[in-house]
């Protein structure tokens, strides 16, 4: 069985950040590692080459397949910010993405071009229902 390929690492995240070659993606990236840390309480660690991400729970599934993975993170992609809300999208968090502004959505992904095409407020709330959620799910 193949283990997660995505694992924290001791990479340096505001060096990974300064190679983002589009100015207004690396800006939002410093943007959104302010406010995911400040959210979390967590510092930064790379996951893998190109994902930041904040804290860590441990899971296992009926399966028996385990491991960590971050409680929340983002990557600046080339077509979009990637953000990992892991808790997913349900609950009170559909209602803030109907006032969020232009987006798409995956399982856990929230894609978005630019922050300015958003609203930050609304954007935080729904990362840190995402980040409470997990941490309630998660408590040992």
């Amino acid at each position: 069985m193949g283990g997660l390929k995505t694992k924290r690492n001791p990479g340096n995240v505001k060096a990974f950040l300064k190679t983002v070659a589009d100015e207004q993606k690396r800006a939002d990236s410093f943007t959104l590692l302010e406010m995911m840390q400040e959210i979390t309480g967590e510092p930064p660690m790379m996951w893998g080459a190109s994902i930041i991400g904040f804290g860590s729970y441990h899971y296992r599934y009926a399966s028996g397949q385990e491991g960590d993975w971050m409680l929340t993170g983002f990557s600046p992609r080339k077509q979009a910010l990637t953000l990992y809300v892991m808790s997913g999208f349900g609950g009170g968090k559909i209602h803030l993405l109907k006032k969020l502004g232009k987006h798409s959505t995956g399982k856990a992904c929230l894609y978005v071009k630019r922050l300015s095409d958003v609203d930050l407020d609304v954007l935080r709330e729904i990362v840190a229902q995402g980040v409470a959620e997990k941490r309630r799910q998660h408590v040992d």
